[in-house]
């Protein structure tokens, strides 16, 4: 899926009757889609009559993302579910995906905390295969989306606060305990483009005055979490990345930051120290 992209709020005018395939890309290139063609190709092909089409178009160009307009995105080969309210997955995090499994590939108990969409647990669990995978939000709407998406590992969603949330019988046994925590600056929120900032939960966001205050959380109790072998991985900016691998070595961590240039993404890497 081409990544997400800010057209203008000015809606499509055209008819059902009127609109071709040029006619839904030249809409979306007008609203200012950088990748017109390949969402147009999307639309079309998800879009079951003419009504429906009509519809989606004007939402995308109205400036709806892309993704809740179709109802889901890509992932990792995967198609996410994705709903109002709840936060797209981006493909950067297919790094943080990627660190994990080769960090700890014969993992036996995945957890994803701060889950969102659950994309990241469901991936996890796809390449897995056969793991005790839970995943946890404390977010009503992302709780109810990622069930959908995990159902088809056998995954269980808890609603809560981080660690909060999860069974007891976890601690000492967690294999991969993936966080996608919130890591923009509070007040960096309102900088960030429409798409997510109009769109997406504050609360999958905003990570505190400097951007790192759910990273810290989840670093300081990882440790009783995970089991011997096991590791915690957290994407984060390379801006924070010397303030997070500190806060992972502050609670007994052994700790590494590992960067995609292609992707743009910091993953910090942290395993339990003897």
């Amino acid at each position: 899926m081409p990544p997400l992209s800010s057209p203008s709020s000015s809606p499509s005018s055209s008819s059902p009757s009127r609109l071709t395939p040029d006619a839904v890309v030249s809409a979306l290139r007008a609203a200012g889609c950088v990748f017109a063609e390949d969402e147009a190709r999307l639309i079309l092909a998800a879009a079951g009559t003419p009504d429906e089409l009509a519809s989606m178009v004007d939402r995308r160009v109205s400036g709806l993302p892309l993704e809740l307009v179709l109802g889901w995105a890509e992932f990792r080969g995967l198609r996410i579910a994705v709903e109002p309210g709840v936060f797209v997955p981006r493909r950067r995090t297919e790094f943080l995906v990627e660190q994990a499994l080769a960090h700890a590939p014969d993992a036996s108990v995945v957890v994803d905390l701060c889950c969102g969409s659950g994309a990241v647990g469901a991936a996890l669990a796809a390449a897995l295969g056969g793991v005790e995978l839970h995943s946890a939000d404390i977010d009503t709407a992302a709780v109810r989306c990622a069930r959908r998406n995990v159902a088809p590992f056998g995954g269980q969603v808890h609603e809560g606060d981080l660690f909060e949330a999860l069974p007891g019988s976890l601690r000492g046994r967690v294999g991969i305990l993936a966080a996608n925590v919130p890591y923009v600056p509070s007040d960096e929120v309102g900088l960030l483009p429409a798409e997510a900032r109009d769109h997406e939960p504050r609360v999958a966001l905003d990570g505190g005055p400097d951007g790192l205050d759910v990273l810290r959380r989840v670093a300081a109790e990882a440790p009783r979490w995970l089991a011997p072998g096991g590791c915690l991985l957290v994407e984060t900016s390379e801006r924070q990345a010397p303030t997070a691998l500190d806060a992972f070595t502050r609670s007994g961590l052994a700790a590494r930051l590992i960067a995609s240039d292609e992707l743009y993404a910091n993953v910090v890497v942290g395993l339990p120290t003897p």
